[in-house]
């Protein structure tokens, strides 16, 4: 009897050895996502980021040389058109001179106070032969009261009185276009620095065009500017738009009038835009990677009220997602069920416990999603990311 036990023993652990060994080599399941294919909405969209802009920025330029004074307006500040000053230009100090044109200058100097000297000289002259022939003109006056001498000579000594007054005023003309060319010599001498300050009434004062903030001060201290340098940039942050640079292949889907929300702007939810323009010129541009994209500048405009976006300014990054494509009720296949089998789409589908690769066409799809047009029914459980453990017939089961 004890050698019988033993033997039933024996034999049950020998069976139960042979069933593990069966079990651990017996096929398990695949474990794998799945998803079904449903019916719902699909919006096609292309997006880049983009930056706000103000439609319409003035800058204020420089009408002549001189010297800017320091900016009296910060940015952010508002200002109201034609009457905010946003610039002041005074004249600037004269050039440093070198010793070749102090000399030269000098000698300017010298020359012009000569020159007044012989205007003094002449004007003293013309005086004298006016007192000359004023003393004559008296002398034949009081002959021509007793008439010994003739009316002829009466006459020449008024026209040589005239013609002596004519001289000193001549004279004194000269003399003063003398002392006019020696002040203006004196002052080719100034160096930096010297004479009487500036009068304030002498300055340019600029006033903002328009209404609106201050966005940018090119020139904020003082310093000496050129006609037509830009000195500060003036918009109203009310009247903002946005532009995307599309890759050249979005922007050919794209349509003016399109619907477009921005992303990623710092607020809570997407603001509301629309396509306004399509820019009908590319330009090149050079990712982060180095790689040189045809790119292409796509205008939106804001079509919620200013309240969701007035937080934005000028050049603020945001995302603008814009609409190329949309359908409702539309067979959709989750994307990461897709891969290619040669030319085709296809999935796993599981049927009963089995995968079967099944081909597929599809149309239009957006990051989550694909519609079907063939290959598939509402229902079918597809195979989420399947792995090559994969293969057509395996037995599958359902990941926790």
């Amino acid at each position: 009897m004890r050698r019988f036990l033993r033997r039933v023993f024996l034999m049950t652990m020998v069976a139960a050895a042979a069933g593990a060994i069966i079990w651990a080599l017996w096929p398990q399941p695949v474990l794998v996502d799945l998803a079904a294919v449903s019916r719902g909405p699909l919006e096609v969209t292309v997006e880049d980021e983009g930056v706000t802009r103000i439609r319409e920025v003035y800058t204020v330029s420089a009408p002549a040389a001189g010297k800017l004074l320091r900016s009296p307006r910060e940015v952010g500040d508002e200002v109201v058109a034609n009457q905010t000053v946003v610039a002041v230009i005074e004249p600037t100090d004269p050039a440093f001179l070198d010793i070749r044109m102090q000399r030269v200058n000098e000698a300017a100097v010298e020359a012009a106070s000569a020159a007044v000297d012989l205007a003094e000289a002449q004007v003293r002259q013309a005086k004298s032969q006016l007192e000359f022939a004023q003393g004559d003109l008296r002398r034949a006056n009081q002959l021509a009261q007793r008439q010994t001498i003739a009316e002829r000579t009466l006459d020449r000594a008024r026209l040589e009185v005239a013609t002596a007054e004519a001289g000193v005023a001549s004279a004194l003309a000269t003399l003063e276009v003398r002392r006019r060319e020696l002040a203006s010599a004196r002052a080719q001498l100034i160096q930096p620095g010297e004479g009487a300050p500036t009068k304030t009434t002498c300055c340019v004062q600029l006033r903002a065009p328009i209404s609106g903030r201050v966005l940018r001060i090119a020139a904020e201290s003082e310093q000496v500017v050129q006609p037509g340098a830009a000195l500060i940039d003036i918009g109203d942050p009310g009247d903002l738009e946005v532009v995307v640079d599309l890759l050249s292949r979005d922007a050919v889907r794209v349509e003016p009038g399109a619907p477009a929300r921005i992303e990623s702007w710092g607020g809570d939810v997407a603001i509301a835009a629309r396509v306004k323009r399509v820019e009908p010129t590319g330009f090149t541009k050079v990712s982060a990677l180095g790689i040189e994209e045809q790119r292409v500048k796509t205008v939106l405009d804001f079509t919620d009220p200013p309240e969701r976006w007035l937080r934005l300014g000028h050049g603020y990054r945001i995302v603008a997602r814009i609409t190329v494509w949309r359908g409702e009720d539309l067979l959709l296949v989750p994307l990461g069920a897709l891969f290619r089998q040669g030319e085709r789409w296809a999935v796993f589908v599981v049927d009963g416990g089995v995968a079967r690769i099944r081909a597929l066409d599809i149309a239009e799809k957006d990051r989550r999603a694909a519609r079907v047009i063939a290959g598939l029914r509402d229902g079918d459980r597809v195979v989420l990311h399947p792995s090559d453990r994969l293969r057509d017939g395996i037995a599958v089961a359902p990941r926790d």
